[in-house]
C-alpha cells in the first residue's frame, strides 16, 4: 500500500454500535483516533444515517461549542452551497451531489465497502449511497477481513495521491458475529418484538465483535494516523429497553453513538478550542465531562 498523504481521510462506521458497548470495550487501535464523545446520530437505521452522512451531517455533540464535534459550529465535512457554513473553518469543503462525488471532483481516489444490506450494489436503492465511489465493494457477511483485504488492494492501485476510504463495518450490526466467534452466526439475540429478554447476550456479543473488528483494523488506522479519521456509529440498538429491540425507530438507544474524529494528525480534543471544563474531563476513553 503506498503511502497515505495529509489530505487523505478514513470514514469508519462501526453499524448498530452502541456507546456503551464501546466504552466497555478493549479498543487500542481506535481508541489512538482520539477521545471518545457520545454523540447523537442523525438518524436510528443505516440508510438514513448514511445518506445524512455522506451530505455532512456526521454525528454531532450539541452540548460542545466547538467545530468539527458539533456541526452546527463546523461541519467536518461540507458540500458547497449546501447548508450553513457554520462559524469555523476547519474541515473539507468539497462540491458534488454528495462528498464522495465532491473529493472525487477534488482529485482523491474514491474508494469504500459496505456490509449492510443497504449497500449491496444489486440493489437500485443502494445506488444513492454507492454511485459516486470510483471502486465500491459490498461484502455483505464476508466480513471485515474481506473488506481491509480490497481496500489496501484498491489503495496500492490507487491512480492519485491523496484518497477518501469509507467503510461500514457489519461484525456490530445484529446478529453480532465475526469470523470464528465460538456461537453460530444463525443464533439472533436481537430480534424485534422478541419477548426473551437477552439484553446481556447482545452486550457480550457486541463488545467482541467491536474487539475484533479494532484488531483486524489497526494497520489501516495507523496507516492514516497523520491523515484525518472519522469513527462513529450509524446508530445504535434497543436492548429491551422500553420494551424495544433492535434499530428502526427513534429513541435515545439508537441515537447515542460513539464519535472519534482525528483531523489532519490531531485528535479531535488537540486540533479544535474546547471549553476548559469539557478538556479537564478528557481521557483516551471517555469523556466524562459530558451531560449524559
Amino acid at each position: 500500500m503506498r503511502g497515505i498523504t495529509r489530505e487523505s481521510v478514513l470514514f469508519i462506521t462501526l453499524d448498530s454500535c452502541r456507546y456503551d458497548t464501546f466504552l466497555a470495550s478493549r479498543t487500542p487501535a481506535i481508541d489512538r483516533v482520539s477521545a471518545v464523545f457520545r454523540a447523537q446520530a442523525p438518524s436510528h437505521f443505516t440508510y438514513a444515517s448514511h445518506a445524512a452522512m455522506f451530505v455532512g451531517f456526521t454525528p454531532g455533540v450539541a452540548q460542545i461549542p466547538a467545530p468539527l464535534l458539533n456541526p452546527k459550529f463546523a461541519r467536518l465535512f461540507r458540500l458547497g452551497r449546501a447548508g450553513h457554513a457554520g462559524h469555523a473553518k476547519p474541515g473539507f469543503t468539497v462540491d458534488g451531489q454528495d462528498i464522495i462525488a465532491g473529493f472525487r471532483a477534488a482529485g482523491y481516489h474514491t474508494v469504500g465497502t459496505g456490509a449492510a444490506g443497504w449497500f449491496d450494489s444489486s440493489s437500485p436503492v443502494s445506488q444513492r449511497l454507492i454511485g459516486n465511489f470510483e471502486q465500491f465493494r459490498f461484502t455483505g457477511e464476508a466480513g471485515v477481513r474481506h473488506q481491509l483485504a480490497f481496500v489496501e488492494q484498491a489503495l496500492a492501485r490507487r491512480r492519485r495521491d491523496d484518497a477518501f476510504v469509507f467503510i461500514n463495518v457489519g461484525e456490530t450490526h445484529v446478529p453480532y458475529h465475526f469470523e470464528g466467534a465460538p456461537w453460530p452466526a444463525a443464533d439472533n439475540p436481537c430480534r424485534p418484538f422478541q419477548q426473551e429478554d437477552r439484553a446481556d447476550t447482545c452486550r457480550s456479543r457486541q463488545r467482541l465483535c467491536l474487539e475484533y473488528v479494532d484488531a483486524v483494523l489497526a494497520p489501516l488506522i495507523d496507516a492514516f494516523a497523520h491523515a484525518t479519521i472519522i469513527v462513529c456509529a450509524d446508530h445504535g440498538d434497543c436492548w429491551g429497553e422500553d420494551g424495544l429491540w433492535e434499530h428502526g425507530i427513534s429513541h435515545p438507544m439508537t441515537l447515542t453513538v460513539p464519535l472519534l474524529i482525528r483531523y489532519r494528525g490531531q485528535p479531535v480534543e488537540e486540533a479544535v478550542e474546547l471549553p476548559e471544563a469539557i478538556r479537564a474531563g478528557l481521557d483516551r476513553k471517555v469523556s466524562a465531562a459530558l451531560p449524559v
